[in-house]
């Protein structure tokens, strides 16, 4: 039962704060008759606003949430939403809608509370259950969403205004359920329970122990590092901020010493940077191509077809034969590729139906290998170093996206119209491909050069332990 009600509870909340009918038509919807913005205003000057509000927000959310104990900063992510939806459906002006984009900021950065707040009240043997079914109903949530805003615009022709006041209503049902969660007593860094250090010490040690014995044979993300803490720490659970940040410095240090960590971890940040921009800018795109007000569009079927298919193929990664930990850095090579393909598709045939095409297999290919990442990354990391290297690379990934956005979207900076900022965005993508390729085409030199090296060593020890030949 203790289990049983915070997962149900995060569950209705993950769902509602999902369900949002009015996503997939947002850039419409701005620069439609209820808002009557400009695409140079949407595009160049309040969407950027959210990038910059991620990233400002992240790290200073990211220690409340911890220091916190979680439930007040889903409580915060919970009445961002609705204040967001609130000005979307009631405010005027480009002004409002910046505004409206950094609550919108502010609620993306208080997701971490979401995705930690069930370990700080089940066991650890329930971590991979109610991660799956948490993460699995914000998918749905999500691809619900989408087809119901869709089937409300093309079948019972309802406004857009209309699917914005639904999106609102299930902001406000999702709004109760973190009140009635349980206040967790204990937390990763801040609040540690009083056994936690020895076990992560036991826990790291014999990480350590069995990768002396076979060092080649595993993947080499499959390290714990023993953790950073004086005795003093096991004997007072609760940390100051200075011993957190100090912590968190060492152990990255540690982490980032791994090279195939590193380089999981590069990819990570560089392709989640032109992932955002992808999800951020195509419907602008699209209504550039095909404008709303002269045809019918089908976004909505788009946003759930291309959800589906992720979390599919984020499924099939478990069952692929697949060597990641040999091939890792050419596999990321061609499907880098495939994504630059799916935007230079979009940006240049200028064909609605194409653009919905490409954007599904482009979100369906990073889905795939961002999950790969996770687990590459992940596995047999101790909880506290999980949260901290997905959230350096989300930190990244961000600050790497407000410097492209900057540069090219910002009216600040170059202000590109949204076809030559794709353009940039493929040959990003091209660039990220070239790099893996070298990277990887380097690591099967070096692995063929120490397989000869092994088996010259191997054929000098025979012959030195063969019998002399004898002449007669």
């Amino acid at each position: 039962m203790s289990v049983f009600f915070p997962t149900l509870l995060l569950c209705v909340y993950g769902f509602f704060s999902n369900l949002r009918p009015s996503e997939p038509f947002l850039a419409a919807f701005l620069m439609g008759p209820d808002k009557n913005l400009t695409e140079t205003q949407v595009v160049n000057e309040i969407f950027p606003i959210w990038t910059y509000s991620y990233l400002a927000l992240l790290f200073p959310i990211f220690l409340a949430t911890d220091y916190l104990c979680y439930k007040p900063i889903l409580v915060l992510q919970a009445s961002s939403l609705v204040v967001t939806y609130v000005m979307l459906l009631k405010a005027q002006g480009m002004l409002a809608m910046q505004l409206m984009e950094f609550f919108y900021g502010l609620a993306t950065a208080s997701e971490v509370a979401y995705y930690s707040y069930i370990y700080s009240v089940v066991e650890p043997a329930h971590y991979q259950r109610v991660t799956g079914l948490c993460r699995s109903i914000t998918l749905f949530g999500s691809a619900a969403g989408s087809l119901t805003g869709q089937l409300l615009l093309s079948v019972a022709k309802v406004e857009l205004l209309h699917l914005v006041i639904i999106t609102l209503t299930a902001a406000a049902l999702a709004f109760v359920a973190p009140w009635f969660l349980p206040m967790p007593k204990r937390s990763l860094f801040f609040h540690k329970s009083p056994g936690s250090a020895e076990e992560g010490q036991k826990g790291g040690s014999a990480a350590l122990l069995e990768k002396a014995d076979d060092a080649e044979s595993k993947v080499p993300l499959n390290i714990q590092y023993a953790p950073i803490s004086s005795s003093s720490e096991t004997e007072r659970p609760r940390r100051g901020l200075l011993d957190v940040l100090r912590m968190l410095f060492d152990d990255f240090l540690q982490c980032y010493r791994c090279r195939p960590l590193l380089a999981w971890s590069l990819w990570w940040a560089l392709s989640t940077c032109g992932y955002f921009q992808i999800l951020n800018y195509a419907q602008p795109l699209w209504e550039k191509v095909r404008p709303s007000h002269d045809y019918e569009i089908y976004n909505g079927y788009v946003e759930t077809a291309s959800t589906l298919l992720g979390a599919l193929a984020a499924l099939l990664v478990g069952y692929l034969p697949v060597s990641w930990s040999l091939w890792g850095e050419l596999a990321l090579c061609v499907m880098s590729l495939l994504m630059a393909v799916c935007v230079f598709v979009m940006d240049m045939l200028k064909n609605i139906w194409l653009c919905y095409a490409a954007y599904i297999v482009f979100r369906a290919a990073y889905m795939l290998l961002i999950t790969v990442a996770t687990f590459q990354i992940a596995a047999n990391l101790n909880m506290q170093r999980y949260a901290l290297v997905f959230g350096v690379n989300t930190f990244m990934a961000l600050l790497l996206q407000t410097l492209l956005t900057l540069v090219v979207v910002d009216s600040v900076g170059f202000g590109l119209d949204v076809f030559t900022q794709f353009f940039i965005y493929g040959g990003y993508f091209t660039l990220i491909a070239v790099v893996f390729l070298l990277a990887g085409l380097c690591k099967l030199v070096s692995r063929r050069r120490s397989e000869e090296e092994v088996l010259g060593n191997g054929s000098a020890e025979t012959g030195s332990d063969s019998p002399p030949i004898s002449d007669t």
